[in-house]
């Protein structure tokens, strides 16, 4: 079965696996090797990065157009499910984390995310599980932001607010509450 021709238009958002949401900026020609070769030039401004990709390895290397809002929400929707059995240790758990979050696939970020998010304010993650969940959530958030044009911060919000996930507990609010009642008490 012949592989299908991806077809990107420059400006297009395009999602590579390893590195989330860029924009294609142009397709250039360099030489290579003596070779000419088409190259994608794509811009991940949040990263400050320029990556560039053959136009014949784009479907190789997994880049892919941003995928349908209708599939993002289906993604959003399974991670409010039960996470996953956790009877592996947690190396090898983190490293099949690691693995779906440079899948670039919206429903394996969506199991991380179901996986490592908080069910209760009073829990506590590890530091290692904290990073391997902003990651997913954050490549979630950035594909949520630009079909629903927002920004990253607001996507992630409103990912976690669809999903339930506790917001964190403010352990200042009551000491400010507490001062000005004092100061109302002097006067």
């Amino acid at each position: 079965m012949p592989a299908k021709k991806l077809d990107f238009k420059t400006g297009q958002y395009v999602v590579y696996p390893t590195q989330g949401v860029g924009k294609l900026l142009r397709i250039e020609e360099q030489t290579i090797g003596g070779q000419k070769i088409k190259m994608m030039v794509i811009d991940f401004e949040r990263n400050h990065m320029t990556l560039r990709v053959p136009l014949d390895r784009a479907e190789i290397s997994g880049l892919r157009p941003l995928t349908s809002a209708r599939k993002l929400d289906e993604a959003i929707n399974a991670a409010k499910g039960k996470a996953g059995a956790k009877r592996m240790i947690w190396a090898r758990r983190a490293a099949q984390y690691e693995e779906n979050i440079n899948s670039g696939d919206p429903m394996k970020l969506a199991e991380v995310v179901r996986d490592l998010q908080r069910r209760t304010a009073t829990d506590t993650m590890t530091f290692s599980a904290r990073q391997l969940y902003l990651r997913a959530l954050e490549r979630m958030a950035q594909e949520f932001a630009i079909l629903h044009k927002m920004d990253l911060e607001a996507a992630s919000e409103k990912i976690e607010d669809i999903l339930g996930v506790p917001k964190e507990i403010d352990l200042n609010a009551t000491e400010e509450e507490e001062e000005d009642v004092d100061e109302t008490e002097e006067e």
